[in-house]
């Protein structure tokens, strides 16, 4: 039987077909049978009791340049469908949270893929914080003499916005640095919310693995290397995405993640690893399936889709 299928999400036009996952799911989607709807984030809305959005019947094909065709621009109700998938990318700022409330309305009854609740209380950097045994030493703050007295006790670290994304706003500051208090006051004068602090690694020169975990079982995992002379290892940032296997350690994270990410609906998950350490757990809209099917053969899509199909009893 097949599933009526919403994907929220970024402008599909735009989408990089032999990268993006969103892209990768909805066509596995279309090859299971299920139909597919299209809208971006700002086109949800709640009327008179009714979650709706407007946007388009669609139809998806590896084809560069021609790889989405568009039905009659409509208005519909999500309570009406199988399955909604909340892909849109961060930064998760109350847009983006407004967006978990008005899914939570229609949920479960109508699968939200993540579960948007949980979403919503388990942002990426914030999540880890449950697993201290699992992280680098971390710490989340506002205050310039709370931020100063972590890195005098670890000298190296890594600081970057609570709520950022794709490797936005990313800095290494070394022992010799002099730029804290700078950074401090350019990231207090644009936002309101502390930020996160982090112990650097040094085995991020060795990559940054990105470990998948469907349903809370990890299926594989890709390396991405930083470019030389950069920290940042994000495939936003330039980061090159390497064939890498799990090791013991990356299963016993999991072993220990996986549990709570599957009771709380988190279907699709994406961990970064560096070295041995679990640095964030994404669970907005992580990426990577289309590189790990490439390097060697695992269908991550055709495992989120079997899970989604089980819940919804087909």
């Amino acid at each position: 039987m097949p599933l009526r299928v919403a994907l929220q999400m970024d402008p599909i036009g735009a989408v990089n077909i032999d990268a993006d996952s969103t892209f990768r799911i909805a066509l596995e989607a279309q090859l299971r049978g299920h139909s597919l709807f299209y809208y971006t984030p700002d086109k949800l809305a709640f009327i008179e009791g009714r979650v709706m959005a407007r946007g388009w019947p669609i139809e998806v094909r590896r084809d560069l340049g021609n790889h989405v065709s568009f039905g009659v621009e409509t208005e519909v109700d999500l309570a009406d469908f199988d399955v909604v998938w909340l892909r849109q990318d961060p930064p998760f700022d109350m847009g983006y949270i407004t967006t978990t409330h008005l899914l939570e309305m229609i949920h479960p009854k109508t699968l939200v893929v993540n579960d948007p609740f949980w979403v919503r209380n388990f942002p990426e950097k914030l999540l880890v914080l449950r697993f201290a045994q699992l992280t680098p030493p971390t710490a989340i703050a506002r205050d310039l003499q709370t931020i100063r007295a972590f890195k005098a006790r670890h000298g190296d670290i890594i600081l970057k916005p609570l709520y950022g994304n794709g490797g936005a706003g990313v800095f290494r500051l070394d022992p010799n640095d002099r730029n804290l208090a700078s950074l401090h006051e350019m990231f207090t004068g644009m936002s309101r919310e502390p930020m996160i602090v982090q112990k650097f690694l040094p085995d991020v020169s060795k990559g940054d693995k990105r470990v998948i975990l469907v349903d809370g079982e990890p299926v594989g995992a890709i390396n991405r290397v930083p470019q030389a002379g950069e920290t940042r290892s994000n495939m936003h940032a330039g980061g090159r995405p390497e064939q890498v296997g799990l090791t013991p350690r990356d299963l016993e994270i999991c072993a220990t993640i996986g549990p709570v990410l599957k009771e709380k609906g988190q279907v699709f998950v994406g961990i970064d690893v560096i070295g041995d350490w679990l640095t964030e757990i994404n669970v907005t809209s992580p990426t990577g399936i289309q590189e790990l099917e490439r390097f060697d053969g695992t269908n991550t899509a055709e495992r989120i889709w079997q899970v989604i199909e089980a819940r919804r009893g087909l």
